[in-house]
């Protein structure tokens, strides 16, 4: 099979660039959101973490709000081994909107997650016209991420998002008129989405377009 162009295969698993990152990663990713829930065993979220990562999968995803913290704990003890952690690109979420929340909820995952640094911190859910306002204000979000950054607690920064695309866009106004670059966007990718406030359409080229990595995710339609 031809892979398109900024792919690469390694074990059956195939890997894309991360937009202007550079950084290789596989094209399915191991979300952490459903590793937390209460019916999920603690030792059953550690094991499909470990044969993922066995497998190929590269790419570990989580939020500071999932399950109250469990999905960062579990990830965390399954990456305890720093060899582990060193073979994959770790992102969370972070739900605040302030310098100040988001230090907190920042370092609060880190210590979950068992970890000095996360490879990918993204802007949790911005699903409202006010959010980018909030986040680009003076003492807002964006200034503890870009000093994470230069402390060397997260390499790259980004946003997420599942409601509406036109705020993604907005995301990316307000994001240049701050001079700030995100590094990905993470967004809805469905058969569904293409037919009402389709990210697929709207949002998708302009990442493209701007060399932002572009991460898909609710692939099966599922709103959680």
């Amino acid at each position: 099979m031809a892979l398109k162009d900024g792919a690469s295969q390694s074990a059956g698993m195939t890997y894309r660039t991360l937009g202007h990152t550079g950084e290789q990663v596989s094209c399915i990713g191991m979300g952490g959101y459903h590793l937390g829930k209460k019916e999920v065993s603690e030792k059953d979220a550690i094991r499909l973490l470990h044969m993922g990562i066995d497998r190929g999968i590269n790419f570990l995803d989580n939020s500071w709000d999932y399950n109250n913290g469990e999905s960062e704990k579990r990830m965390g003890k399954a990456l305890k081994d720093g060899k582990l952690r060193d073979r994959v690109f770790l992102m969370t979420k972070n739900d605040g909107r302030t310098a100040a929340e988001f230090n907190k909820q920042l370092d609060e995952s880190l210590s979950r997650l068992k970890a000095d640094h996360v490879d990918l911190m993204q802007f949790h859910e911005i699903i409202r016209y006010e959010d980018p306002d909030r986040i680009f204000a003076e003492g807002g979000a964006i200034e503890a991420a870009v000093a994470a950054k230069q402390a060397g607690k997260i390499r790259y920064v980004g946003f997420t998002g599942h409601k509406d695309p036109r705020i993604h866009l907005y995301m990316l106004e307000v994001a240049d008129r701050h001079h700030f670059v995100f590094d990905s966007v993470q967004m809805p990718i469905n058969v569904m989405d293409a037919h009402f406030r389709s990210f697929g359409k709207l949002v998708l080229p302009e990442l493209i377009k701007r060399n932002i990595g572009a991460l898909g995710m609710k692939a099966m339609g599922d709103t959680t």
